[in-house]
């Protein structure tokens, strides 16, 4: 049986490594984000017989380094299935000044649309991202993740608090916290080590809705370890606690259990992303990594580190007082 408390200065080792270089890989690679993540244009033009879509993709292309090459980064065309539409995408480069962007994304479209209208392909719908919104997602992103591992500290802190004596609710909301940002971090960091391999794998919103899922899943797991803790420790009524023999058989009696509900999930995510719809694929890979950091942290990063913290502190549960039948008042 593996002794997981008197191991775990090797898997804290193995955890800080993976978060120092995801930490650096996030600041310092260059991101691949998708469109709604980034200062770009879409526009979508309406044709009435058919069209080859190489000449557009060529005719975009042209357009693109007659007008200011070094400003639009990609270009992506495509056709729209049973509809005579095809589509536009174009990405700018994010050094140039916002209001002067802006005028170059209009002279793009005013280009495109004076070409197009020589074949009688006219301009049906455009549609424009700021700068100001990418930073207003990526703002709310960060709040909205930095709000929910807080709330979910301060529940699991009230949950597990008066339990035993000697182990504050602080702790359990220090660990909470720790492993929720480590489960976060890595999980992105795997993603993002993908998409610059794969490029088709980018940064979107579904990326963070599936960050915020993870939080649920990782904290889930967590909770299972600590209460069976809790309850083994509330078993042993002698005053001096064996805290690491305690955690390290709560620990094994949860494994199983840990394993086999992250191996079903892993399926069923596995499964989606093989033969599941494109456009929940980037979501669904976060999911996966998410679902592996987040039990790995559960099982041997979360309970040692209650180990570690409480190692030196005298523990004693709490016994509520039994009122003896003799002891009532009789009126």
């Amino acid at each position: 049986m593996l002794d997981i408390i008197k191991n775990r200065m090797a898997f804290f080792a193995v955890s800080w490594v993976l978060f120092v270089f995801a930490v650096f890989s996030i600041f310092f690679f260059n991101l691949n984000f998708w469109i709604d993540m980034t200062w770009w244009t879409q526009m979508e033009f309406d044709y009435e017989n058919t069209v080859d879509m190489e000449s557009i993709q060529a005719l975009v292309e042209e357009e693109k380094e007659n007008f200011k090459g070094w400003i639009i980064n990609t270009t992506n065309t495509y056709k729209i299935a049973w509809e005579n539409k095809f589509v536009v995408e174009t990405w700018f480069d994010k050094n140039v000044w916002e209001e002067e962007l802006e005028s170059y994304k209009v002279d793009f479209k005013e280009g495109l649309t004076k070409i197009f209208k020589e074949d009688n392909i006219t301009l049906s719908k455009y549609t424009n991202i700021w700068a100001s919104f990418w930073d207003y997602i990526k703002d709310t992103a960060k709040l909205t993740l930095l709000i929910a591992i807080l709330w979910i500290a301060v529940y699991v802190a009230y949950a597990f608090s008066g339990s035993i004596s000697g182990i504050t609710s602080l702790s359990f909301a220090i660990i909470t916290i720790v492993t929720l940002f480590h489960d976060v971090v890595i999980s992105s960091w795997l993603y993002i080590l993908t998409s610059s391999f794969l490029p088709e794998f980018k940064i979107d919103t579904f990326f963070i809705t599936a960050l915020l899922t993870i939080l649920w899943y990782s904290i889930n797991d967590t909770i299972v370890a600590f209460d069976r803790i809790r309850a083994n420790l509330k078993r042993h009524w002698w005053k001096d606690l064996d805290l690491k023999e305690i955690i390290n058989r709560s620990v094994h009696q949860t494994l199983t259990r840990s394993m086999y509900t992250s191996l079903t999930l892993a399926f069923v995510l596995f499964t989606i992303f093989v033969f599941g719809p494109e456009t929940i694929k980037w979501f669904t890979l976060v999911m996966i990594f998410g679902t592996i950091v987040g039990t790995y942290s559960s099982v041997f990063i979360a309970s040692p580190m209650l180990f570690e913290i409480n190692k030196n502190k005298k523990l004693q549960v709490y016994k509520k007082k039994v009122i003896r039948p003799e002891d009532k008042i009789v009126v």
